[in-house]
């Protein structure tokens, strides 16, 4: 992981959803106190994907027990360092049952082809609107890239309590960040292509391509420009809504938030 200043889509949608929780996490650097088990899940059926992945690029087979054993292996990894939390009525047996599941269903699906990098991470310079290179450069990790003559294509995968909508996946800023990193590094207007493990009774695959155009990629410098000049001026602030609030790990330190310098000062060391 790169050690230099840099913005990632993780850091750009923090900061857009509550400056004041960036704050914390990345400014401060807060130890976060919980963690939710469907971050968990995520991630951990992530790394079974990123093997399973690499089984099909090398042409080798697997069994899906080794997957299984890859999901728990990662889940067992944060459920050590930090503490998990669980929907009402959910288990912790319930939630491991249901990443591998989903990992069962995957598996259903054509494998992918003509694959050039997984789990890649790309380093690239971010432009304005006006064609200016900022300071900070951008860093992507792609789940997955794909090439078919010349037609690059960058897989997302997720996992989700519901299906994504068409507007989420074309507004969303994820998909601006993986069209510039690949357009920096290969020359080429990528696609990008959701596969979203929907986490219903009865789960299912789904499916969402998008793409972008040279204006997105220099509005999303735009866009970072102006994170970068609101950092610089310690602009912080709370942004309390439910979505935000119900599985924040800082909901303490956030309450402190604002009382004399004294106060405030201690949150470093909470």
């Amino acid at each position: 992981m790169m050690s230099r200043p840099h913005w990632s889509y993780s850091s750009i949608s923090q900061y857009l959803a509550c400056p004041l929780r960036f704050y914390f996490q990345r400014i401060l650097g807060l130890p976060q106190a919980t963690v939710s088990s469907n971050l968990v899940l995520g991630s951990s059926v992530h790394q079974a994907l990123a093997v399973y992945h690499r089984t099909v690029q090398q042409d080798e087979a697997i069994k899906p027990e080794a997957l299984h054993r890859v999901f728990v292996s990662a889940w067992e990894k944060r459920e050590g360092e930090t503490k998990l939390t669980f929907r009402d009525q959910e288990t912790r047996d319930d939630a491991i049952a249901q990443g591998i599941s989903l990992i069962e269903l995957y598996l259903q699906e054509p494998p992918p082809h003509e694959i050039i990098g997984i789990e890649q991470e790309i380093v690239s310079p971010l432009h304005n609107s006006q064609g200016e290179y900022l300071e900070s450069p951008l860093m992507s990790i792609a789940d997955l890239i794909t090439e078919d003559n010349e037609e690059f294509t960058v897989h997302e995968y997720k996992t989700s309590g519901r299906a994504y909508s068409a507007m989420e996946a074309e507004t969303s800023l994820q998909p601006t960040c993986y069209v510039n990193a690949v357009h920096e590094t290969y020359g080429h207007l990528a696609r990008v292509e959701y596969t979203v493990l929907v986490k219903t009774k009865t789960p299912r695959v789904q499916h969402l391509v998008t793409t972008r155009n040279n204006d997105d990629l220099g509005r999303l410098g735009d866009i970072v420009q102006n994170l970068e000049r609101a950092v610089q001026a310690g602009i912080f602030y709370p942004v309390e809504n439910p979505l935000n609030c119900s599985t924040c790990p800082y909901r303490s330190p956030c309450r402190q938030w604002g009382r004399p310098l004294e106060q405030s000062e201690a949150l470093a060391s909470v």
